[in-house]
């Protein structure tokens, strides 16, 4: 008696067929969810060292005598309480923001966390620039070392050179904390982008 051969029907090719294009796509969004926490992690690191460095930045120069002295402080100019505070809660939210990414690495095909992840950094993204990249800030720094001759506004980073090098360093770990968090948006919308 001859065995007869019968190929598998189309509901069972069909069935097979996504599970090898779903395991790629398991893979990528995989990948794609260990760059999102590494990138959350440095853009924490930036935003906490922006943070850091503003809030600590002060410098005293004695004048004459030291009963005389002249001192700059962040505290001292609105615009740089703002970047302190805005950094302060960017900190905040990418260190929180962590443990959603990492549920993404484990659930790569979970949407809802990547969507509240987008929308939480798209407001944190312009939080972050209002502070890193407020006129007020940048203005202030830029006067400071090179002052103003029309508006008489002399430059006051020849005497306190460490007090402007603080500003001025905060000021680029602020943007690059910027960059990243713009960088995270593009990648939770690319996570969620299907194959």
């Amino acid at each position: 008696m001859e065995k007869m051969e019968i190929g598998e029907t189309k509901r069972v090719s069909k069935g097979k067929a996504p599970f090898v294009g779903n395991s790629r796509g398991v893979s990528y969004k995989r990948a794609i969810g260990i760059f999102d926490v590494v990138l959350r992690i440095s853009a924490a690191t930036a935003a906490l060292a922006a943070t850091i460095t503003m809030g600590t930045t002060e410098q005293t120069l004695p004048f004459f005598t030291q009963f005389f002295q002249f001192q700059a402080s962040y505290d001292d100019l609105p615009a740089f309480t703002f970047f302190v505070i805005a950094m302060s809660i960017v900190t905040g939210y990418l260190v929180l923001s962590v443990p959603f990414a990492v549920v993404c690495v484990a659930r790569p095909l979970a949407t809802a966390p990547r969507v509240l992840l987008i929308v939480c950094d798209t407001l944190t993204v312009t939080l972050a620039i209002s502070a890193a990249s407020a006129s007020a800030s940048a203005a202030i720094v830029y006067l400071a070392h090179t002052g103003n001759s029309e508006a008489n506004w002399l430059a006051v980073c020849p005497q306190f050179s460490d007090f402007c090098q603080r500003a001025s360093g905060a000021m680029v770990a602020a943007f690059v904390a910027v960059v990243l968090i713009l960088f995270l948006v593009m990648l939770s919308a690319l996570a969620l982008r299907k194959n």
